[in-house]
């Protein structure tokens, strides 16, 4: 058989970088559910009637269908899902009767989308989502609890700096019915290019697609330059001269976000309102958010979500919430590629128990059998060589640890001493495998 040729988009993580991953999604779904958020998993199909309500995405849905279907059954209607939020809209809808309201949820798994690969952008990609879902009814302060939620479990991990940009929809849709632009959803979606289009081109396509004149699009140029750490974009904007009653309630909301996730001091997170950000998705209706990463400016957000008052409705009860989702593989694998990020030894086992020949191979997985009993993870050599060459073999391996019959030797310090299978353990920081920070290199 020939050797194997890589599948672009769908990347495969030795296990030192897997160390990484895994220690990530640990920490993730510790502060969730510190917060009181229940972990739930979807199924990876969903209706290709679902997926394609958008619209905008048909082209990236991976479709289901049998090698050997039978005649007649042809396609099967449904395809892998591209992101975790319309399968948890689903969810919600269909186990709503058992489920306690507002429901509070997170979810990490694996999403696909037939996109073209490249540097943050998979075909197979691992998401983190935490939300929080009412019945007909979802009071402000939830928009705050799950920002700040998410704020928390970004900073708790060894990540570069980030930073969430918020804004509000209501914000941006009063500021231009204040203005009297005739087509305010064109204007948001012309509005959230300016990441890629430079601002001239952007004020053309706002005459040109949103039917506003020259003038209103230039106050709406105004409206996106405004990018403050604090709440002092509530003057900025008041300065512009535009009244509108829904611009009033999105500065409002817009300030108590942007008010409780920056009340604390954080590692590496801060925050900011960006009004610039707009997020073109036509569900979002209030709160809006992105999330970028210092040095990795080029994979644009690496996080974003916001408040969406209709995305689940059954036609008699609406389902309002707020959520944000941080891709995992988006944020980490280019950390891994750059060695920002890595693990601290690509096995989990602490200790290698030396065998001194096969005859007495029972004695060490007796040892192993003692310390597993411990809690400490082990494995027993896998040969009877000279124990020069199986300390060589544990190196290999960055296993830190060898035990020799009644003794346990730290293979990089040397250091050996006599143990006790049945209670001795490893420092804290050896007992599992950790990710290890290199901040020395340049990665802009």
């Amino acid at each position: 058989m020939p050797k194997p040729t890589p599948l672009s988009g769908f990347p495969e993580l030795l296990p030192a970088a897997r160390v990484v991953e895994r220690e990530v999604i640990a920490s993730l779904s510790r502060t969730f559910e510190l917060h009181g958020f229940a972990n739930i998993e979807t199924r990876v199909v969903e209706p290709l009637d679902r997926l394609a309500k958008g619209g905008e995405i048909d082209k990236e849905i991976y479709v289901l269908r049998r090698l050997q279907a039978g005649e007649g059954e042809g396609d099967s209607g449904l395809g892998l899902h591209f992101d975790l939020t319309v399968p948890f809209a689903r969810y919600v809808l269909e186990h709503a009767g058992h489920l306690e309201f507002p429901f509070r949820r997170f979810q990490i798994q694996p999403a696909w989308r037939g996109e073209r690969p490249q540097e943050g952008r998979y075909r197979q990609f691992t998401q983190a989502d935490v939300d929080i879902v009412g019945r007909d009814e979802l009071p402000f302060h939830h928009d705050v609890e799950v920002m700040r939620v998410m704020v928390d479990a970004l900073d708790a991990l060894p990540l570069p700096a980030l930073s969430f940009q918020f804004n509000n929809r209501k914000l941006i849709q009063g500021f231009y019915r204040g203005l009297g632009l005739p087509d305010l959803t064109t204007a948001i979606r012309t509005i959230d290019k300016l990441d890629k289009l430079p601002a001239d081109e952007v004020a053309a396509l706002l005459v040109r697609d949103a039917g506003a004149t020259p003038e209103q699009a230039r106050r709406c140029l105004e409206l996106a330059t405004i990018r403050v750490p604090d709440t002092t974009f509530v003057d900025a904007v008041r300065d512009l001269g535009v009244e509108d009653e829904l611009l009033d309630e999105g500065l409002a909301e817009l300030a108590a976000v942007v008010e409780g996730c920056g009340a604390e001091e954080r590692r590496h997170v801060t925050v900011e309102a960006n009004l610039r950000i707009a997020r073109g998705l036509d569900y979002y209706t209030g709160t809006v958010v992105e999330i970028f990463m210092a040095g990795y400016e080029r994979l644009k957000s690496v996080g974003g979500g916001g408040r969406y008052d209709a995305l689940a409705s059954d036609g008699r009860t609406t389902y309002p919430g707020v959520g944000v989702s941080f891709g995992v593989s988006r944020s980490l694998i280019p950390l891994i590629s750059d060695g920002v990020l890595s693990g601290s030894r690509p096995v989990p086992s602490v200790v290698l128990v030396a065998v001194t020949d096969e005859d007495s191979r029972g004695d060490a997985d007796a040892i192993a059998t003692a310390l597993r009993a411990g809690g400490v993870p082990c494995e027993v050599s896998p040969s009877a060589a000279k124990f020069g060459k199986q300390i060589r073999y544990a190196e290999r391996r960055g296993i830190p640890y060898v035990w020799f019959g009644a003794e346990v030797k730290d293979i990089r310090s040397g250091a050996q001493v006599a143990a006790d299978p049945a209670t001795w353990q490893p420092p804290a920081e050896d007992l599992r495998p950790a990710i290890i920070t290199n901040t020395e290199e340049n990665h802009q």
